[in-house]
């Protein structure tokens, strides 16, 4: 039995991914060979949220009580250094596996009410592999009798072929940035990138950048998708793209990762809501009891 249970392997032409009943987790995805992502080993467990599912928060999660629906909720502490909560618990759960197709999987986890999240929910992941790469799909469902309240977020680790993201060019079409404090939580400002280190609207290089930024006010086209890409010294270049029901996109370099982690990979992070949102309420998605809720994004190397 492997750490993270089943794994699922799709392909499309050149491109092979592996997504694990353990939390639907992205755990390999490659384009003829080559890494798309930065995942890890079918025998290891997922670290420091490699490819892993943000239900029902993304991010950081204060300590204290927060409430909705006036249920009463605690998240358990799982970063004692900030005491903070991250990126929920549903990347822990086993899913149920209900198609499997050669190029596109769904897997399926009921969401019953713990002391962190008290509400019944239904979250359903599909993965497609086609001409324009991953494309993640989720659908949440209130199998509740209140209003309940979620934040969703995903962790792709954007790969480089080369041993580190050194002379790598990073692109992140947004306005605005989300100011937070020594423990990485928001202090409720959203600050202008113009005239900063987080000004990416033009791609630069992320040499002498440390960066742990969750980005807003994002520049879209004409269909309503926002890119950012990671284009690596050696010209291959990995892109994510998110609709509008993710407004928010963290952004990581991997500065604090241990030593053969760091600085290897780009975390490009669509969120629906900044850290800590079921406390503060900033930019939840609410459903009634019956609603569905439904969002994707794109995963693509190109070059």
């Amino acid at each position: 039995m492997l750490p993270t249970g089943e794994q699922i392997a799709i392909a499309h032409g050149d491109q092979r991914a592996v997504i694990t009943e353990v939390g639907a987790t992205l755990r390999a995805y490659v384009k003829a060979g080559v890494p798309v992502i930065e995942g890890f080993a079918a025998e290891e467990m997922a670290e420091h949220g490699r490819g892993q599912i943000g239900f029902p928060w993304p991010g950081r999660m204060g300590d204290g009580e927060w409430s909705f629906s006036d249920r009463s909720a605690h998240a358990a502490i799982d970063d004692p250094s900030h005491a903070t909560s991250s990126h929920g618990f549903v990347r822990w759960r086993r899913f149920e596996v209900t198609s499997v197709n050669q190029n596109r999987c769904s897997l399926v986890l009921v969401v019953h009410p713990t002391p962190d999240y008290p509400f019944l929910t239904e979250l359903k992941m599909d993965y497609h592999l086609g001409p324009t790469g991953l494309t993640v799909t989720s659908t949440v469902t209130n199998l509740d009798e209140v209003p309940v309240p979620f934040g969703l977020g995903f962790l792709p680790y954007a790969a480089v072929s080369t041993p580190t993201i050194e002379g790598a060019q990073l692109k992140v079409p947004a306005k605005a940035y989300v100011a937070v404090n020594d423990r990485h939580l928001p202090t409720g400002e959203i600050l202008p990138v113009m005239g900063n280190a987080y000004d990416f609207r033009e791609a630069k290089s992320v040499n002498g950048h440390d960066l742990d930024v969750t980005f807003t006010e994002l520049i879209r086209d004409d269909t309503g998708m926002c890119t950012l890409s990671l284009a690596d010294s050696k010209g291959g270049e990995v892109e994510v793209s998110m609709d509008r029901n993710f407004p928010y996109a963290q952004v990581c370099t991997g500065d604090a990762l241990p030593v053969g982690r760091r600085r290897t990979s780009v975390v490009l992070a669509p969120l629906t809501c900044p850290p800590d949102a079921l406390r503060s309420g900033k930019d939840i998605v609410i459903l009634e009891p019956g609603q569905h809720w439904a969002a994707s994004w794109r995963l693509r190397r190109v070059g």
